[in-house]
Parts: structure tokens; sequence; C-alpha cells
């Protein structure tokens, strides 16, 4: 079972912390001097201006079998340009996939690599709007890991935080431009829609699902996830970490792909 051993990493981690952590965060913590109210909100900004680093798992399971299982590390590194915010901000996934093909067996190592660049107003407004760009590398290891294509294409986002409520969007096109030439073009959207209410000492209830669609496929394009989790925000030291759990089923599927997910993630984060 080697291939769930980051999931395994990151349920200890947090278990760790939740036994021998320190106290919750308080109204004004040492922690940069924002409440635990105002580093759960800053976390939930994808275009906030705090370094972080998300180590995000993602289970996925079909028939009661596992699937898939990725680690997923997302850096996020925010640069200030006059009146403007560019979020740079990299996805690498590093994990298992069952046998895809008949007779191929299951794969495990480094899949594609994703860099966005998002730009937002430094000093926002009651609703955050960025826009940018999405570039994804063929890296991946093995054949069922990745796509084998360079891909790029539009990335937008729009966020609202109102009373203890933080709502949004992001989505990304993209289209493979180069790479194998025997491996199938890409045309694919990503979304993610966030909807958090946050209740006190940096507790909140989560729902944040994927929401997908190949548009290369003829029927069934969609992946459509319904579903859950809570988080917190717990100090280790001085440094805050955001420690998050859901749960998804997908409503909306083609045949092939998991009935169900079960997303963990750790995010440290380095407030400026």
């Amino acid at each position: 079972m080697g291939y769930f051993r980051p999931f395994r990493v990151l349920v200890l981690v947090a278990a760790a912390t939740a036994l021998f952590g320190a106290a919750p965060l308080r109204a004004q913590d040492e922690a940069g001097g924002a409440s635990a109210s105002d580093l759960a909100k800053l976390s939930q900004n994808p275009v906030g201006n705090v370094y972080n680093l998300p180590f995000q798992n993602n289970a996925n399971f079909k028939d009661g079998d596992l699937t898939s299982n990725f680690l997923n590390i997302q850096p996020v590194i925010p640069v200030t340009i006059g009146k403007i915010n560019l979020i740079n901000r990299g996805i690498i996934p590093v994990g298992y996939q069952s046998e895809v093909v008949a007779g191929e067996g299951s794969s495990s190592g480094l899949g594609d690599i994703t860099y966005e660049g998002l730009l937002s107003p430094a000093a926002p407004g009651k609703v955050i709007f960025g826009g940018g760009v999405a570039l994804i590398a063929p890296t991946a290891t093995e054949t069922s890991l990745g796509k084998g294509k360079w891909q790029a294409g539009p990335a937008v986002i729009v966020l609202t935080m109102t009373g203890p409520w933080v709502l949004g969007a992001l989505a990304q096109n993209t289209w493979s431009f180069a790479g194998d030439a025997d491996r199938a073009d890409v045309n694919f959207l990503f979304s993610q829609i966030f909807i958090n209410y946050n209740i006190k000492n940096g507790w909140y209830l989560t729902t944040s699902p994927i929401i997908t669609a190949d548009w290369k496929l003829e029927d069934d394009k969609w992946t459509v996830p319904l579903g859950g989790g809570a988080g917190k925000v717990q100090p280790i030291g001085k440094i805050p970490f955001d420690f998050q759990i859901q749960a998804f089923y997908n409503v909306v599927k083609p045949d092939f792909a998991a009935d169900w997910s079960f997303r963990i993630q750790i995010k440290p984060m380095f407030p400026k």
C-alpha cells in the first residue's frame, strides 16, 4: 500500500497537531498580530497576499476500490507590483494511478506540473477579480500520470468576503499546443467553486468541489462532485497552519471516473 503513503503522512501530521499543538489562536495572536478569523479568511482567498505551501491529498474511489491517490504540492508566492498583486501558484502532483489500460499495470510517480499566474488588485474592493494564464508542462514520469502535452490557456477568479462568508469561483481552460505527437490533443476545463462559513477560533465549514469538462470526449464530458467538510486554522509555534478535510460524491461523471473522493489538506501560511 505504498501508493497510499502521502495520505497517511498527512493524517499523522494532523493528528499530532491536534494532540500536541499550541493553544487555539486568540483574538490577536502572535502570528502576525492577526485573529484566527482573519487568518482563516486569508487562507481561503486564492489571491490573498500571503505566502503559503498547501499539501493537498486527493484519494479517489470506484466500486469501493482506490483508483488513484495524488498528493498535490501547491506553493503560492505573491509579488506586489505597484497597485497589482501577481499570484504565482504551482501544482506539483505526486502519487498513484491504478491500471487504466488492461495489461499495463498501475503507475506511481510525478504527474504534469501546472503554473498559474493571476493578476489582482493589491487593494481589492468588496468583489475581488483576478485573471491571468495557466501553463501545464508534460513532466509525468509515466504515461497514465499525464497528458504528454504542453498546454496553456486563460485563468480567471472572482470572490467576495462578507461577514463570516468567503464565496467565489475560479476557472481555467487549457489547450495543447506541443508535445508527444502520438498523444491525444487536449481541450480541458478546470473550475472550482468555494463556499466557506467561518465560525470562531479559526473553525470553518467549507465546500470547494472541483468541476471539470473534457471537451474532447463525445459524451459524458462533465465531472461534477457534491460534498464538503470542515477546517481549522491552528498555530504550530509562530506559524499558522490551515487543516481541512472534505469528501465528495460525483453526481455527474464519465463511466470510467471515480464515484467519490476524499481530500485532506495541510497548509502552512507565512503572512507578510
